[in-house]
């Protein structure tokens, strides 16, 4: 029997009305949310700012998981396995289109194996060198990494995370070669610069801009549309470049399995979406570098979803990456 694409069409969402909070009694228990991000990586810490008011607006305890590995595959694919009940929701992101186009006979489908329920924040990545780098523009970084003959290491939170294809389509555009190394989490790209293993990365926003505010870090650019309010002096690389590929905005949100019911999703929405309005976590989130960015409805986060899809599968194919 076929299997009904729930995020792609949200099939059972448009087919009937949000049902009303007053006739559900979802939930009754606390309300897990597996986080596919290390913990103190800049998504784990907006999730967990987050979850206490969402757990408000539940009257119910929301609690965070971490299920790191394989970049965001071990997560998603538990998630996907769990009873559709409303109590297991994952962390879903661009980073799981990214690898289902990476490789299409994972065990999970980021499409057909969830219901969408809203976004949550948008965030780009930022071009970040060490704070005591010689590099302090792009262009200083450019020439580096042409004399440096492909000798020269980015970091990233694996195969296939934003800040992966970040790297890839900066060094693509410019024809230049660096090796890429994949780290365990997005939590150790940081480490991993002031240890001098790589030269460059492109961590999310979230990430990043915590550590360039801490002194830690020296952002150079970010693949934004427009300049971060947080980093107004950081251009963006399609200022720098001019080039649309260059603005690559990564984000999160919460799905539920396939076949969650219709009362969950609406309780789950409506928590998601008011928590989202607090002026508390709205400020929180952009401190961060995040954009907090609520959906209008689970199926408008959907077709968002559809349509990320294609665009990340662009980007793959652009870059060349394999998971290999």
């Amino acid at each position: 029997m076929l299997r009904r694409h729930l995020c792609i069409s949200g099939a059972a969402l448009i087919a009937a009305p949000l049902i009303s909070r007053a006739s559900s009694t979802f939930p009754t228990r606390p309300v897990k949310v597996i986080s596919p991000y290390a913990a103190g990586g800049g998504p784990d810490v907006q999730l967990r700012q987050f979850a206490p008011s969402m757990g408000e607006a539940l009257k119910q305890s929301v609690v965070i998981e971490n299920k790191v590995g394989a970049a965001g595959v071990l997560a998603a694919q538990f998630v996907a396995a769990a009873a559709p009940d409303g109590y297991t929701l994952l962390m879903g992101s661009n980073t799981h289109l990214i690898q289902k186009s990476l490789q299409p006979n994972l065990k999970f489908d980021p499409v057909n194996d969830f219901v969408c329920i809203s976004n949550m924040a948008a965030s780009p990545t930022v071009l970040v060198v060490s704070a005591d780098s010689p590099y302090r523009s792009m262009d200083d970084l450019v020439v580096a990494l042409r004399k440096s003959s492909g000798s020269m290491n980015y970091g990233s939170g694996g195969i296939g995370t934003s800040a992966h294809l970040a790297g890839a389509t900066f060094l693509n555009l410019n024809n230049l070669s660096a090796t890429h190394v994949p780290l365990k989490g997005s939590v150790e790209i940081a480490a991993s610069l002031l240890r001098g293993d790589t030269q460059f990365a492109f961590p999310v926003a979230g990430t990043g801009v915590p550590q360039v505010k801490g002194g830690k870090l020296r952002a150079l650019a970010v693949t934004s549309r427009n300049r971060l309010n947080q980093l107004p002096d950081v251009p963006t690389l399609n200022e720098l470049m001019k080039n649309e590929l260059t603005v690559q905005e990564s984000w999160f949100g919460i799905w539920a399995p396939a076949k969650t019911p219709m009362d969950a999703i609406t309780a789950l929405y409506e928590a998601t979406v008011n928590a989202l309005k607090l002026p508390s976590i709205r400020t929180a989130f952009e401190n961060a570098g995040n954009l907090a960015v609520p959906s209008d409805s689970p199926q408008s986060f959907s077709s968002f979803v559809r349509s990320e899809q294609k665009k990340w599968a662009d980007i793959v194919r652009l870059t060349g990456i394999s998971a290999s």
